[in-house]
């Protein structure tokens, strides 16, 4: 269903509270997460990352946004840290912000979400599953390429600016809406 991005992908155990990075078929990193209140639960299911933003002003959101493709619904860091590892929120997933922004760093839009109730790490199965070539040296990290957007940027003047095929930053970004890109958000770069 989802688009494999060259990221990996994230796994959100509800029940232990915690957010698993992958890249390729490699643990990456394991963060202590808050989660959605009773009343207002975290979505379990399939999601991707559809956009990204760095805060800087003081919010309620800490310092670093990455929405989902259920809407409304993100990983965010928080202005209350006493929070982590609590069902309180109102669906987000909430990071401590020094956490969330080493991850922000590492997805790129169409990193796939996967949040459950507590399959246990990695033993989560999409129901459409990708095939991955897992890279053969554990360490590897995969070279990204992305550009962050700057105030008066639209897709056509960074395709421009980048000399990139229009088509092609399309393409390497296939759930971003190129009428409403907002200053800070990464995109990817083919």
């Amino acid at each position: 269903m989802f688009k494999l991005a060259r990221s990996g992908h994230i796994e959100i155990d509800l029940l232990k509270r915690q957010l698993l990075f992958y890249q390729g078929l490699y643990l990456a990193g394991t963060y202590p997460v808050a989660i959605g209140k009773p009343s207002t639960p975290s979505p379990v299911g399939e999601w991707s990352i559809i956009n990204k933003k760095i805060l800087n002003y003081e919010s309620v959101f800490g310092s670093r946004w990455m929405g989902l493709s259920n809407p409304g619904y993100g990983i965010h860091g928080t202005n209350n840290p006493s929070s982590i590892g609590k069902a309180v929120s109102n669906g987000c997933i909430r990071m401590y912000n020094h956490h969330v922004e080493e991850l922000f760093n590492k997805v790129s839009i169409g990193t796939r979400v996967f949040i459950h109730n507590g399959n246990g790490p990695g033993t989560y199965e999409p129901s459409n599953p990708q095939p991955q070539n897992p890279p053969s040296d554990p360490v590897y990290q995969p070279s990204e390429r992305t550009y962050q957007v700057k105030p008066g940027d639209t897709l056509w003047s960074i395709a421009k600016k980048l000399n990139i095929p229009l088509n092609e930053l399309i393409k390497a970004n296939p759930y971003l809406n190129p009428k409403n890109l907002m200053v800070g958000q990464v995109i990817n770069l083919p």
